[in-house]
Order: structure tokens, then C-alpha cells, then sequence
């Protein structure tokens, strides 16, 4: 009796553990920009992945993203950082290549359907911002993006050219993806929500007024577990004495580094969810987010530690913490959460909208 007893608790567990082993896959590599409109907030984390040679040509059914949109259509203008050209994109290929940049093709339907309407929210609100309040160095853009990079937003030509054979199959799966969610927004009362997002959370997210100063009523701290069982989730950064400072002085200048190297970082304040917000590096008070910076670390979710001259970073998550985790809501969605559930879980007390377009 005990050996079945047994038994079935082993297999119970392997039917809990199998939906978190599957978020393994194609983490994105992100960096974080500041928006130039809002002090809380700041943009998405963006993908950086391989670039894959053409192997076929684009259908003729597949909208060119930058070919101008038909009279009364939405648009977004966006201003081509390596370029400097501003691409004129109508809102629904828009949709397209904003979501292209920040998740794998291969991710859950519902999680990409999550994303797209939090990343059309996040930039319409930006796009009416600015409009509102012009930026000279957009030179009459609403924001600015990498293409190149894949960075906020990508061409179906760079979609082409990276998919390669795969092309059309993963734009047809993002084609059922925009036709489900086109046209949808997160609001908070009138307003557009600063739906800001991101790769990996530490297990919990940040609240906005804790990583940015900005209080979001909606950006506040929930659960985000899947997250822990993923690729990527803990990283380590190792520095030697003279890395540790030559980076410490950029964002402390005034810090005293003696000759002892134990005695350079002192202590650290943290917020509820774990993040580091302030930490004393030679007695000067430095954020988690400059340390974060000024360290290369993959959040600022970290401790530190120093033996033999030798300052180890062991960081959990990937990208600032606030808002929607992005490998969150793919392992909602692999236990059956559809995207309104996931918008709701990860953006309280938002209300999903439909807008003209």
C-alpha cells in the first residue's frame, strides 16, 4: 500500500511540473528604454534574436506594413532610429510587427493575443501624448523604434526575412492573433493604461510606484509563479574588484572604494516584492535601477556578495517587474487562461475597450 502511496504522488508531481518545463522556450533577450512622455513609465523590453536567411518571398495576401493606409485609417508614425526615415503604419500592421518583436511566433495564442492589445494600448497612448505634446526629436513621429534591432516594431519584410520557410505559418497564426484583439485597449476610467511589459518577473511584480515613482492603480504588485520555473529566470553576474568599481564610479562618483573590497557595498532597502531599491556602494546611495544599469544585470531583483576581491550578482527575472510578464502570461495560458484573464490578472482594476479605428 505504501508503494502505490508513493507512486501516485510521484506521479502527481510530474502532471504539476510538466506546464512550467514547457516555458523553457525562447526567452527574449530584453533591454529597457525610458519612454519619452511619461516619468513612470518605461517601454517594453525588446527581443533580440538571430537573424534567419529568406528562403521564400511574402504571399501576395500579406499587407505591406509600411504602405500608406487607406483614407480615415488609424496610423502610427514612427521614426526609424537607424535611418532616421519616419514609416507611416496603419493600426493593424501595426499590430503585426509591434507583437513580432516581443514574442516567439510559437507562444500560446492567448498570450500573444495578451500582448498585442497591451502593446497597441501601451503606444496608442503614447502616439496621443505626443500628439498632444510634441517631442522635437521625433520630428513629428509618435515614438521612436529599432527595426533593425527588432526592437517596438518590425517591417513583414524583416518578419520574412527572419522566418525564412516559416513565414507564412507564423503569419497566419499572428493574422488569427490581430483579427481577435485588433482595435482593443486597456482603460483606466477615460484614459489609455501604461500598459508597460516585460520578459520575466521574480515571481511577484513591482508595483510602478516602487520602481518608477509614478502610482499606477493598476500597476501594482500580483503573483506572476510560473515565472520561477522558466529559462532564464536566475542569472549570475561576476566582477572582479576593478570591473565592480570602474562601474560603481559611473553611477557613484563620490563613493569611497577603499582597499578592503568586502566593505564597498552596504546595505541594501528592498521593495515588497523583492527588487533592490536603494543600495549604499561606498557609502553613496545608489537605485536598483542605476545599479542594475551600471552592473549589466538582468533586473534589479539581485543580491551581492564578495569573496577574494570577487563581487558575484545573482539576479532573478528579466526587465523591470512592471506590469505583464510576458513568460507569465504564456504560463497562464498554458493552464487555460484566455487573454482577457490575463490582461485582467496582470493590469487590475483596467477595463478592456474596443475603439474606432
Amino acid at each position: 500500500m505504501k508503494g502505490k502511496t508513493l507512486l501516485g504522488l510521484l506521479l502527481f508531481f510530474l502532471m504539476f511540473l510538466i506546464p512550467f518545463l514547457s516555458l523553457g522556450a525562447k526567452i527574449p533577450d530584453k533591454t529597457d528604454k525610458p519612454s519619452s512622455k511619461a516619468a513612470s513609465s518605461v517601454p517594453p523590453q525588446k527581443q533580440n534574436q538571430s537573424q534567419e536567411k529568406p528562403q521564400s518571398q511574402p504571399t501576395s495576401q500579406t499587407p505591406q506594413s509600411t504602405a500608406p493606409a487607406a483614407q480615415g485609417t488609424a496610423q502610427f508614425k514612427i521614426l526609424d532610429a537607424k535611418s532616421s526615415q519616419i514609416l507611416t503604419v496603419d493600426d493593424r500592421s501595426f499590430l503585426y510587427g509591434a507583437i513580432a518583436t516581443e514574442m516567439s511566433p510559437e507562444s500560446s495564442p492567448e498570450a500573444l493575443k495578451a500582448q498585442g492589445v497591451a502593446a497597441y494600448t501601451y503606444y496608442s497612448r503614447l502616439r496621443e501624448q505626443e500628439r498632444t505634446t510634441p517631442t522635437a526629436a521625433l520630428k513629428g513621429a509618435d515614438f521612436s523604434a529599432d527595426t533593425q534591432g527588432w526592437q517596438i516594431y518590425v517591417t513583414n519584410a524583416q518578419m520574412q526575412e527572419r522566418w525564412g520557410t516559416n513565414f507564412n505559418e507564423y503569419y497566419n497564426k499572428l493574422t488569427q492573433v490581430v483579427n481577435a484583439v485588433y482595435g482593443q485597449v486597456l482603460k483606466s476610467g477615460d484614459d489609455l493604461a501604461d500598459a508597460t511589459y516585460y520578459a520575466i518577473s521574480s515571481g511577484n511584480t513591482e508595483t510602478s510606484e516602487d520602481i518608477w515613482g509614478g502610482k499606477r492603480s493598476y500597476l501594482v504588485s500580483v503573483a506572476s509563479p510560473g515565472d520561477v520555473f522558466s529559462s532564464g529566470y536566475q542569472t549570475t553576474v561576476t566582477l572582479s574588484a576593478d570591473q565592480f568599481k570602474a562601474a560603481a564610479l559611473k553611477v557613484a562618483p563620490k563613493a569611497n572604494l577603499g582597499a578592503d573590497a568586502a566593505k564597498w557595498v552596504g546595505s541594501i532597502a528592498r521593495t515588497t516584492a523583492g527588487s533592490v531599491k536603494t543600495i549604499e556602494i561606498g557609502g553613496v546611495s545608489v537605485t536598483g535601477n542605476d545599479a542594475r544599469n551600471a552592473f549589466n544585470l538582468r533586473s534589479a531583483n539581485f543580491t551581492v556578495s564578495c569573496k577574494n576581491n570577487t563581487f558575484t550578482f545573482v539576479v532573478k527575472g528579466y526587465g523591470h517587474g512592471v506590469g505583464m510578464s510576458q513568460v507569465g502570461a504564456q504560463y497562464m495560458a498554458s493552464q487555460g487562461s484566455d487573454y482577457k484573464q490575463i490582461l485582467a490578472w496582470y493590469y487590475p482594476t483596467t477595463t478592456l475597450t474596443t475603439v474606432s479605428t
